[in-house]
Order: structure tokens, then sequence, then C-alpha cells
């Protein structure tokens, strides 16, 4: 699923794609922004992505979706 993470002062965002459940993302931002550590999420392809939890503006979690697979699911 597609994690947006918005950092305070700062106009780029950071976007990446996530194997974990929404649920598990968001139970993460939840502890780092109460306690003010580090956001750390892993993408899909194994990189790990570190955010100040007191400088995170905001975080848009995408639906999570099942791969189409095959000429008949456009």
């Amino acid at each position: 699923m597609e994690v947006k993470i918005g950092v305070r002062d700062i106009a780029r965002d950071i976007v990446l794609e996530s194997p974990d459940s929404a649920e598990s993302v968001v139970k993460a931002v939840e502890a780092a922004i109460a306690s003010g550590s580090l956001l750390r999420l892993k993408d899909d392809k194994g990189r790990l992505v570190v955010v100040p939890g007191a400088q995170i503006g905001y975080v848009e979690i995408g639906a999570e979706e099942t791969r189409r697979v095959g000429f008949g699911t456009l």
C-alpha cells in the first residue's frame, strides 16, 4: 500500500510502498508522534525510511489492494 508522509517545513512528501498492513503503520505512526521518537518504515524494496516523530505533519495511508494479473484486469 502507498504511504505518504508530510514533514513540517519541507515542501516535498515522502512516498513509499509498504508491505505492512494499514493497522501496523498507524500504530507505528501513533507511537512515534506520542513519544517524539523516530518513525521507521520499510518499503517493499527493503529500504528503511526514518522520520522524526516530532516533525510529522501528516500521514496518508492508501487502501490495501491486491495485485491484478492478466489481461482481463483492465
